[in-house]
């Protein structure tokens, strides 16, 4: 265990800069909550983050179904008083973007584009981002109508036609949001039925601009400088047709942002970290939270309650009193998440 001796308090500077309590990797909800916690613990923390404080949730339009907020609340709002409130507490949040880390030493070294980090312990809470169709047209025409954020992009296509790919939550709330600009959307699922909540699917299903292509699987995106239309093929009956829209919307999925750790740190077959219930990795000292890790349920709610665990098992990890086994023992009792 750690030497309390080292801590920060009577560390301060080395040769190499500030050793902290905790590095956080990821300034989504779990993140800034980990943040939030390890700060009020009295312990240092860097929060580093290559893009918008708030992660995915600041890219959704409303969340309607974290506790607190009767009538919802918008996602960029949310991810915001988080942030703010992370801030408050003494969190340091550094935009820079993550390019490696070695993990396996008593403190942890983290590679950044403006530098070096150390710290005594991580707390990876890099999130997943959307999964690509991986057809023909998608890298091509990636920002010439090809989108994997509505509510980034969906006021490019007022009064026009789009086609939004997928049938989960995030694609039925995204085309409801675009419901509002566009002159009309299709809903393309390779189902017979939505995989969304019962709630987000009557409000689709009983809105007239929202139309569904069932059994249905994009096999290109057509255009040649923008997008102008999908080819389209039922799997069922195996017929192929032709969709014009102006706009693709893609929500098939999401896939971990765990390439930097360089196998690191134990994954499953779809690249999410294993963590057991205090949050910790097979590392010592490194804990994951939120949709990085495998588990059930990725949802705001769970996101933060992760981070909160974490940031208590970083602290009980650095006053030297962590079980010894860690997540080794138990690691293998993590049930399988969906992903």
């Amino acid at each position: 265990m750690l030497d309390l001796n080292l801590s920060l308090a009577s560390l301060g500077e080395t040769k190499e800069g500030m050793v902290y309590d905790t590095l956080i990797i990821g300034g989504g909800p779990g993140g800034l909550t980990a943040g939030l916690y390890a700060a009020r613990a009295g312990l240092s923390v860097a929060l580093l983050e290559k893009g918008l404080p708030g992660g995915q949730i600041s890219t959704t339009f409303r969340v309607e179904n974290y506790p607190g907020f009767p009538e919802g609340i918008g996602g960029p709002e949310l991810g915001s008083v988080i942030e703010q409130q992370a801030a408050h507490f003494g969190v340091q949040i550094v935009l820079t973007e993550v390019t490696g880390v070695e993990l396996g030493g008593q403190i942890k070294l983290v590679g950044a584009t403006n530098g070096d980090y150390r710290g005594w312990t991580v707390i990876v809470a890099t999130g997943a981002n959307p999964a690509a169709l991986n057809v023909p047209g998608e890298e091509q025409l990636r920002g010439k109508g090809v989108s994997y954020c509505a509510t980034c992009d969906g006021a490019f296509f007022r009064g026009k036609d789009v086609a939004v790919v997928g049938g989960g939550d995030a694609a039925v709330e995204e085309a409801l949001f675009l419901t509002r600009l566009a002159r009309k959307v299709t809903i393309v699922h390779r189902r017979d039925a939505l995989r969304a909540t019962k709630v987000a699917q009557d409000r689709a299903f009983a809105d007239p601009k929202i139309e569904f292509r069932w059994d249905t699987v994009v096999d290109e995106i057509l255009g040649q400088d923008e997008v102008r239309g999908l080819a389209l093929r039922n799997v069922k009956t195996g017929a192929r047709s032709e969709l014009a829209v102006e706009g693709v919307f893609i929500y098939v999925g999401m896939r971990p942002n765990t390439q930097f750790l360089g196998g690191q740190l134990a994954m499953d077959a779809q690249g999410y970290i294993i963590t057991n219930e205090e949050m910790e990795t097979n590392v010592p000292g490194v804990f994951a939270v939120g949709d990085v890790r495998r588990k059930r349920l990725r949802q705001v709610v769970t996101a933060v309650a992760d981070g909160a665990i974490a940031a208590t098992a970083a602290d009980v990890y650095l006053r030297g009193d962590a079980n010894k086994g860690g997540v080794a023992a138990s690691i293998n009792e993590v049930p399988d998440g969906g992903s």
